[in-house]
């Protein structure tokens, strides 16, 4: 399947395509989301859609290795807390040099990395390796001064992570949804590039209750296949009260939670790990979902296009067999779907 190549949010001509319990597939307009959703029936409320409210970082940080004077790009990874003021501790990917031009898996290695090492990203922000975790380019990164020195040197020396299929770089705006608030991801969470404010005005008028939570998405891919089955890290979030009240109150009442992208899947069946329920506060996603570990809270999700062999898709074969959703992605590709973050959109209900 052919990527999106422009940085498009919310595209008009996007498409969605629906595969259902019963593996029927439709397709539509990316914009008729709110009607192909259950919307309120009388006394009877709607699907109930969660959503993912983080913002992203200008992630991607270029610079030098100070002990062999080796350009570097280091793209931060994912971190443990959500915490505004423990932002100096980083899971880090160091790349060779070079930018996003070329594909991830052509970039060159990093020099030899060694725990000590100092890095000086841009002009203002250093960094020291603490350690290697488990692959020469996967490391533990200490970011130097206090916390507002590195929020402030993130904001003036990164960019946004991109990939090689887009056509020009990306503002740091062109990597936010319509609903960002805290900048705690490291990459787009995509799915929500579907919604625009008045998507989101059609969804409440249809009756379709909205709740929220915040999951910091972290990196998709380092360009090593072996590094990548790693994929995806653990990955801190926050479930309000409210938005764990309103999954309580829909599954009791027979409506669908329907998970707006694979970071929203990943958080509610994190926080359901132990007794099924989903529980308010924080937590850190580890688990791994897919056919052998399906969702047991969420009954659909909206999510990109995502191709076989990935951490996403596999979490799709959570949703659907695998046998079904490869038929699918073939009628997509056969009608000019466009794949990754800026491309179209399926909907996928829980098998029966």
């Amino acid at each position: 399947m052919k990527p999106a190549t422009e940085a498009a949010r919310a595209r008009r001509d996007g498409r969605l395509l629906v595969v259902d319990a019963s593996g029927r597939i439709a397709h539509h307009p990316r914009g008729a989301l709110p009607e192909v959703l259950r919307g309120a029936r009388g006394d009877r409320g709607g699907d109930l859609l969660v959503v993912n409210d983080s913002g992203t970082l200008p992630a991607s940080l270029r610079g030098t290795h100070l002990r062999t004077g080796a350009s570097i790009e280091v793209r931060l990874a994912a971190r443990l807390t959500l915490d505004a003021r423990e932002i100096r501790a980083w899971r880090a990917i160091v790349l060779g040099e070079g930018d996003w031009r070329a594909r991830t898996e052509d970039r060159p290695a990093p020099p030899a990395l060694r725990p000590g090492d100092r890095l000086a990203l841009g002009t203002t922000l250093r960094a020291e390796i603490a350690d290697l975790d488990g692959h020469p380019r996967l490391v533990l990164l200490t970011f130097e001064g206090t916390a507002r020195d590195v929020w402030e040197g993130i904001a003036r020396e990164g960019a946004p992570v991109q990939y090689s299929h887009l056509r020009a770089p990306l503002a740091l705006w062109d990597a936010q949804t319509a609903i960002a608030g805290p900048p705690v991801s490291v990459e787009p969470p995509s799915a929500g590039f579907v919604l625009d404010h008045a998507m989101l005005d059609r969804l409440v008028a249809r009756g379709v209750e909205i709740a929220m939570l915040t999951h910091a998405a972290g990196l998709s891919s380092s360009g090593d296949a072996k590094l990548d089955a790693r994929f995806p890290l653990p990955e801190p979030y926050t479930i309000p009260d409210a938005t764990a009240r309103a999954i309580r109150r829909a599954r009791r009442e027979g409506r669908r939670v329907v998970a707006l992208g694979t970071t929203v899947v990943r958080a509610l069946e994190s926080a359901a790990a132990y007794d099924g329920e989903v529980h308010a506060g924080p937590g850190i996603a580890t688990l791994r979902l897919g056919p052998e570990r399906p969702p047991r809270v969420v009954d659909a999700i909206v999510s990109g296009m995502h191709e076989p062999g990935t951490s996403h898709h596999a979490l799709l074969e959570g949703f659907a067999p695998r046998a079904r959703l490869l038929d699918a992605a073939r009628e997509a590709e056969e009608r000019g779907y466009l794949a990754h973050e800026f491309g179209d959109a399926c909907l996928v209900e829980r098998a029966a």
